[in-house]
C-alpha cells in the first residue's frame, strides 16, 4: 500500500472551512497507481487508487467522508503477510457507519494490518487511531496538526516545518490551492543533527527528509490539497509527479452539492 509520507491539515481553525488539507503522496514510482478521479464501481469517492493492493491512500466522498492512511516507519523489513491498509480508507469511503464506530472497529483489528496512522471524519468530526503505540482512537482537537510516518504530531523536522508554514498561511488568510502547492513543493532536507531514526539508515533518512521527496526510485508521487466546508463538500486538487520531480499535471474537483 502507498505510504503517504506527509499529511499537513487545519482543523476547525478557518471560518468557512473547517478542514484544510494538504499532503505528499510518497511512494515507489513503478507501483501501479491510479490519478484522482471518481471510482468507477463507487461513484460518490473521489480520490487515487492503489492499482497493487486495491485501496487508497487517501479519499473524500460527495457527502464530505474523508479518510487518509499514512504507514508507520518501523525498519526495512514489513511483514508482508498482513492485511493492507488502503483498505481502511476504502472500506470507510465505502460505508455508512458513523467515524467514531468505524474507527472502534478497525482498533479491534488493528494487529491484522500493516503498521499504520489513519485519520478519518467528515466536517463535523474527526478521528485518528495507529496500531502503533496508541491504545485507542481519540478524536482531534481543533487546531493545526501533522503527520509523517510515526504518530500524530511527531516533531520529525518535516512535520515542524509543514505545520508552521501552514500555521502562517492561516494568520495571513492566505489560503489556496497554490499556496498549499506551495507548502508541499519543499525539498529542503532536514538538518543532519534533527535526522530521526527509523530503523532504516543514515542515508535513507536524509533522504525521505524533505517534504518533497525527489528520488528517481522512491519519492513523491503526488501532491494533494482539499478544502472541506461547512456543508461537507469538498473543493480537491492533486498535482502528479514524473520519478524526476517534474510535474505532470493537476486534477482539480469541485463539488458543488452532495449528495443526499
Amino acid at each position: 500500500m502507498a505510504r503517504m509520507c506527509l499529511v499537513v491539515f487545519a482543523w476547525k481553525t478557518h471560518r468557512e472551512y473547517p478542514l484544510v488539507f494538504a499532503g505528499n503522496r510518497d511512494e515507489l514510482h513503478a507501483r501501479p497507481a491510479a490519478a484522482a478521479g471518481f471510482w468507477e464501481d463507487a461513484p460518490q469517492i473521489l480520490g487515487g487508487r492503489d492499482l497493487q493492493a486495491g485501496g487508497s491512500w487517501l479519499g473524500v466522498t460527495t457527502r464530505g467522508r474523508f479518510a487518509v492512511v499514512t504507514n508507520y516507519r518501523d525498519g526495512l523489513d514489513p511483514n508482508r503477510t498482513l492485511r493492507s491498509r488502503g483498505g481502511l480508507t476504502a472500506d470507510f469511503l465505502r460505508g455508512e457507519a458513523p467515524a467514531d464506530t468505524y474507527i472502534e472497529e478497525v482498533a479491534k483489528r488493528a494487529a491484522e494490518y500493516r503498521a499504520f496512522s489513519l485519520i478519518l471524519g467528515d466536517h463535523t468530526a474527526l478521528w485518528y487511531f495507529s496500531n502503533r503505540g496508541e491504545p485507542k482512537p481519540r478524536e482531534v482537537l481543533p487546531g493545526v496538526h501533522a503527520l509523517s510516518n510515526h504518530l500524530l504530531d511527531t516533531p520529525w523536522p518535516k512535520v515542524t516545518r509543514s505545520a508552521a508554514y501552514l500555521g502562517l498561511l492561516l494568520e495571513q488568510n492566505a489560503l489556496s490551492s497554490e499556496t498549499l502547492f506551495t507548502l508541499l513543493a519543499d525539498r529542503r532536507p532536514a538538518p543532519e543533527a534533527e535526522l530521526p531514526d527509523t530503523g532504516i539508515g543514515r542515508e535513507r533518512e536524509r533522504q525521505v527528509s524533505p517534504v518533497f521527496v525527489a528520488h528517481p526510485v522512491y519519492g513523491t508521487r503526488c501532491s494533494s490539497v482539499m478544502f472541506l466546508d461547512r456543508g461537507g463538500r469538498p473543493r480537491f486538487a492533486e498535482r502528479c509527479f514524473d520519478p524526476a520531480g517534474q510535474a505532470l499535471e493537476t486534477r482539480r474537483f469541485h463539488i458543488v452539492e452532495s449528495t443526499p
